[in-house]
């Protein structure tokens, strides 16, 4: 625990930390500034300065998914760059070691990843030309798609980042703010969830 001597106080930073959490998940989950400050005994600016001082950007939900992606790497870094909502980019490696898993598990994963997409303004999609018109018929969803090639892609391809950064500057442009709800607090713990569950299978 770290903590610091100010005159005839002795603050902590872990306290601190955890309240500060404590407040933007209440509200991440719905709760206006009123009901946050209210609960955690502060007054409403502050709750409004925590929010300006950590904010990252404004504008609609945005989704970016991949595969199979040859630099995948440099491709989440500039997901990271633009601070999208849910990022999934797998290599062809990642791909085939997921789909090398148990099919039940597999196919359930990718019923709920579908679901959560739905509630996303934007779904940036970086696939076969097949996937992506399937998944524009899926989902009730903005899609723009950024074709790899033509179905089956069973090899990795190279993703021109300045032309994916193009993309995302221009999304992310057009998209109007929508504020905060509950609707979107629910969508980015999901989205945190099932990016955790697209994991490679441990090879023994």
């Amino acid at each position: 625990m770290k903590l610091y001597r100010i005159g005839d106080k002795v603050v902590s930073e872990d306290k601190l930390h955890d309240a500060i959490a404590s407040i933007l998940e209440d509200r991440a989950a719905g709760a206006t500034q009123d009901d946050a400050a209210r609960t955690h005994g502060v007054q409403r600016s502050f709750v409004s300065f925590l929010e300006s001082l950590g904010e990252v950007r404004k504008g609609g939900r945005i989704a970016l998914v991949g595969f199979p992606i040859a630099n995948a790497t440099e491709v989440k870094a500039l997901a990271e760059k633009y601070t999208l909502d849910f990022v999934l980019v797998l290599s062809q490696e990642e791909r085939e070691d997921i789909e090398s898993g148990e099919v039940t598990e597999v196919f359930n994963t990718l019923l709920e990843t579908i679901a959560t997409l739905r509630g996303y303004d934007t779904l940036v999609l970086m696939a076969s030309d097949w996937r992506i018109k399937t998944m524009e018929r899926i989902l009730g969803t903005e899609v723009v798609g950024i074709p790899l090639g033509a179905s089956p892609l069973r090899e990795a391809v190279t993703v021109d980042l300045d032309m994916l950064e193009g993309v995302l500057s221009g999304v992310m442009a057009a998209r109007p703010n929508h504020g905060s709800t509950s609707r979107g607090g629910r969508v980015l713990r999901d989205a945190a969830s099932l990016t955790g569950r697209w994991k490679p299978s441990k090879k023994s």
